[in-house]
């Protein structure tokens, strides 16, 4: 995959990274595509910290996958900067192709660059696929999670 190039995001890759994530049962139910005004808002806050980092994989020009690593400084575990993937969505034409292992792979290797102990990230539990490919990968479902929403 020599032709991927994975990039920090810009405000003309909005409209693939919202689509990607709202193409699966979940996202279609909380994503609307049609209106990219909050995600444009979403997008200058996230510009704006350094702890964000919105990513895309891009393959011949066209954004074929994404993730937001986030850089969380902390007090636990003697101090721990810690990192939490969320957001990874590979589009469906490249399901399969080994780019969301190289997206993850990209968060690992960054999250260790900025000097992390630890790596997190969280799954609906609906995503059986997804925790295969997580466990696949050296993570481990060691927690609960809990939500609430306002």
């Amino acid at each position: 995959m020599s032709d991927l190039a994975i990039r920090l995001a810009v405000p003309d890759d909005l409209p693939p990274v919202v689509a990607m994530l709202a193409d699966d049962p979940l996202g279609a139910q909380r994503e609307s595509p049609d209106d990219l005004t909050p995600y444009q808002e979403a997008f200058q806050r996230l510009s704006e910290d350094p702890n964000q980092h919105l990513v895309v994989a891009v393959r011949e020009d066209r954004v074929v996958g994404t993730l937001q690593l986030t850089i969380v400084p902390g007090l636990s575990r003697r101090g721990a900067t810690r990192s939490i993937i969320e957001g990874v969505r590979v589009h469906a034409d490249e399901r399969g192709s080994g780019l969301g292992t190289q997206l993850i792979q990209w968060a690992v290797d960054e999250s260790r660059r900025r000097n992390c102990q630890l790596v997190q990230l969280t799954s609906d539990v609906t995503r059986a696929d997804a925790h295969r490919f997580y466990e696949r990968l050296g993570f481990t479902a060691s927690h609960v999670g809990f939500k609430l929403a306002l």
